[in-house]
């Protein structure tokens, strides 16, 4: 197990960006004073408050209704409970949102049968739960929704925090877009952090087949940091950064893994006929803490494939409790990070498994029945990767709860209101 001894200097891209850590924190990993890759985004912050009354799809009061709402807008409940999206998936296409999901009273929001896709900048998505699952469609068929995707040039400064994504049929989570055209083309600086991606379905109704897949940060996505989030029982891409992606994989756990943890590389014929060409993802590895389940090849390292990495204070484990290589492939190891958000201080290593486990998910002050099974599983050592939402109970049915909320009357009170659905641990 390596620890830090020294002081890092790195270049953020396209700015100069000096940090400096001597030692890895022993304290709860705290994203308020960071800077860049979406996590400082103003997102809905002094905008109108929009409240979801409904649990129905669409329609007045809806949560669809809400997001294509215009301007400044800050998203919140007086509902909670299950909105079946019945294969409609939701686009986010107006920038400045903040969906402010802890606002709902227990047990939460839910959204099964399909998923959200991020195609604008400024977004902040927190403290909901997305399971789009099968759909009732038949393997092969073709019904592939992500959970929570962000694609596409406009989709920047993007904070994805504190959500569950389970259950999906392409990836639990994603960072995407047009791929030949450059960084400039595609969506960057985006946080997935203190969250669930699990369960991924495997042979399930994705073209392809078997396509388990945790989180896909695609060809020349940028600035892309994966903080202190569990991954279980998903085959690969846990996660994956293809050709020129940059980022940050800090203080994350993961549990029962298949054939891949952090994956790097990228598909070389992809490329073919065109006029950029392929290079190496960028990636500093921090933290973080693999442990093999009944899932997992025997052999996999915690880093794999194709790819220029800086690795420090990581662990992998065995079924038996053993240390197990970190390193597999074609991987060129860096003696800086390549990129780094500013003021990220990652926690210690034997500090992870219980601060993600006791922080990560869309409430895990109050957990629904699936993240609860999902985190007993990991303790335990059980649970599987799984083909369709029916292998653990299907989806959830909850009755529907309300409660009318008093917003503040002046918009530089509401963000200091939001806090007070958060328990201060959880903050």
């Amino acid at each position: 197990m390596l620890q830090f001894g020294f002081c890092l200097s790195s270049l953020r891209t396209f700015t100069l960006l000096i940090f400096s850590f001597c030692a890895l924190s022993a304290q709860a990993l705290n994203l308020a004073s960071v800077k860049g890759f979406g996590v400082d985004t103003t997102a809905g912050s002094g905008g109108e408050v929009i409240k979801v009354t409904t649990l129905a799809a669409d329609g007045p009061g809806s949560l669809r209704a809400a997001l294509a709402h215009s301007g400044k807008r800050v998203v919140v409940f007086e509902v909670g409970g299950v909105i079946n999206l019945a294969g409609a998936n939701i686009d986010i296409v107006e920038p400045f949102l903040t969906l402010a999901g802890e606002t709902a009273p227990a047990p939460g929001i839910t959204l099964i049968r399909g998923g959200l896709s991020v195609r604008t900048h400024d977004v902040r998505i927190s403290h909901i739960a997305v399971r789009p699952g099968t759909n009732g469609k038949p393997a092969l068929s073709g019904w592939e929704p992500d959970g929570i995707g962000v694609s596409r040039a406009q989709a920047r400064n993007v904070h994805i925090d504190h959500v569950s994504t389970s259950w999906a049929v392409d990836e639990n989570m994603s960072a995407s877009g047009e791929r030949y055209e450059g960084p400039g083309a595609t969506s960057g600086r985006v946080t997935f952090s203190n969250s669930i991606i699990a369960e991924a379905l495997d042979y399930s109704t994705h073209k392809k087949g078997k396509h388990s897949k945790g989180i896909l940060i695609h060809d020349y996505v940028q600035e892309i940091a994966v903080v202190g989030n569990l991954f279980a029982h998903n085959d690969r891409r846990n996660p994956y950064f293809k050709a020129h992606a940059t980022g940050v994989v800090v203080n994350n756990l993961m549990y029962n893994l298949g054939n891949a943890a952090v994956q790097l590389g990228y598909i070389a014929h992809e490329w073919d006929g065109h006029k950029r060409k392929p290079g190496n993802p960028k990636v500093a590895v921090v933290g973080n803490k693999l442990i093999y389940g009944r899932d997992t090849y025997s052999d996999l390292a915690l880093v794999s494939y194709q790819g220029d990495v800086y690795l420090q204070s990581n662990q992998v484990l065995n079924l038996n409790g053993g240390d197990m290589a970190q390193v597999q492939g074609d991987i060129n190891l860096l003696d800086k990070a390549p990129v780094w958000p500013q003021g990220l201080q990652p926690i210690q290593l034997n500090n992870v498994y219980e601060h993600v486990l006791n922080n990560a998910g869309s409430r895990p002050w109050e957990r629904d029945l699936v993240d609860q099974r999902i985190i007993d599983s990991v303790r335990n050592k059980t649970g599987r990767i799984i083909d369709s939402q029916d292998a653990v109970g299907g989806y959830p049915d909850y009755k529907p709860t309300y409660r009318a909320l008093d917003v503040p009357s002046q918009s530089e009170d509401v963000a200091e209101w939001l806090l007070s659905f958060v328990p201060t641990e959880y903050r």
